[in-house]
């Protein structure tokens, strides 16, 4: 279960970078937080997929999000 919720908290942490990167470059910022973002996001997926026994594929990723979603809910 932890693994799941690492991958679904990475994958919606990365969500949230686009429209932060975005935002930065039509700015003509340099995209600092979205960096960060991309950085935690990218690194709590990999852990995950790492560490949990047989790994993730993509037809486990919608299947992780409802467990976390039914678990916490």
């Amino acid at each position: 279960m932890p693994y799941d919720l690492y991958m679904s908290i990475g994958i919606i942490i990365l969500a949230l970078a686009i429209p932060s990167a975005i935002n930065a470059w039509s700015d003509r910022r340099a995209p600092r937080i979205s960096a960060l973002l991309i950085v935690v996001g990218g690194g709590l997926m990999i852990w995950a997929e790492r560490t949990k026994p047989g790994g993730y594929t993509l037809a486990d990723i919608p299947a992780a999000f409802i467990t976390v979603i039914g678990h916490y809910r």
